[in-house]
């Protein structure tokens, strides 16, 4: 029995091939211009062949083994056909067709999340990356969020934060401290009342041994005499210093009379015209002067 290939190769099956491809319409080739279009039905064809064309270039680049040229060329096609597709939509919009970019498919990252695509020019989708072509060099980095700079707080930013509770100033909201404090402060009230009913009656006692003549020199009663000595004491100490400084002021005796304010204006006047008197005259000159002065009989 033949083989498939020379089955295939045979005349009868070269002829019944040839026949097929006769009865075939010619090929039909897409518009270049999406606007050369005029028919609804065929505008809608011609995208959903871009959609099919997509879908395999889409398939064939998730390969990682296809090296980084091939992986790069097979990106550009897509993203040619892409653009195409969207003139295709725009011109099916304006023929009365449906909107198929409302429900178009978003980019995702590696991670599965749909990111924002710049686009410069304003119009249509933003390049885009597929498959293995996110994990190239210098791509990967596209999809990776930048780290977070941790602002630093300023001073205006910490004071805004503070209040009343950060003075401890709402402890005793929650009622715990509350509880704690009143023990507390019955307590030691009762020990500063016990006190002082307890220096009432040393001072009671203290009197009374002072209008009866007797000594009372024991226990807590010497304890308060001894601090109202202290006191005495203190008190005696520093009247005496005032008076060590009242007498040690009083010490001072000038055994000699000392020049008011006139004469010292007057003194220091004469100086002065002396000073000018020897810079602006010569010898000569102060002789004949004192000369003059002596003849005359001018004490100044």
């Amino acid at each position: 029995m033949a083989r498939n290939e020379e089955k295939a190769q045979s005349m009868l099956n070269r002829f019944i091939t040839m026949k097929a491809e006769e009865k075939k319409k010619p090929k039909e080739r897409r518009p270049y211009l999406a606007s050369e279009c005029r028919d609804l039905a065929e505008a809608d064809k011609w995208r959903q062949q871009i959609m099919r064309e997509i879908g395999r270039k889409v398939a064939e680049i998730q390969n990682e083994g296809l090296g980084e040229h091939r992986l790069r060329d097979l990106n550009d096609e897509i993203n040619k056909l892409i653009r195409e597709k969207t003139h295709w939509e725009r011109r099916i919009i304006e023929l009365g067709g449906p909107n198929y970019t409302r429900h178009s498919a978003k980019m995702t990252d590696l991670d599965g999340n749909i990111v924002d695509v710049p686009n410069p020019g304003g119009r249509g989708p933003g390049y885009r990356y597929f498959g293995a072509a996110k994990k190239l060099p210098g791509v990967k980095e596209l999809f990776e969020k930048p780290p977070e700079l941790r602002k630093r707080r300023t001073r205006y930013d910490i004071y805004k934060r503070i209040d009343a509770s950060y003075y401890g100033y709402r402890d005793d909201e929650d009622g715990i401290l509350e509880k704690l404090e009143g023990p507390a402060e019955t307590k030691m009230r009762a020990a500063v009342v016990e006190e002082w009913m307890e220096m009432e009656k040393i001072k009671a006692e203290a009197r009374r041994a002072v209008k009866s003549g007797a000594v009372a020199e024991v226990g807590a009663v010497s304890k308060i005499l001894f601090e109202e000595e202290e006191d005495v004491v203190e008190e005696e100490r520093r009247i005496e210093r005032e008076k060590e400084v009242t007498e040690k002021e009083k010490e001072f005796v000038a055994h000699v009379p000392l020049p008011d304010e006139e004469e010292i204006k007057r003194r220091v006047l004469e100086k002065k015209k002396q000073e000018m008197l020897n810079k602006y005259t010569s010898s000569e000159l102060l002789e004949e002067l004192t000369e003059a002065k002596t003849l005359l009989n001018i004490q100044q």
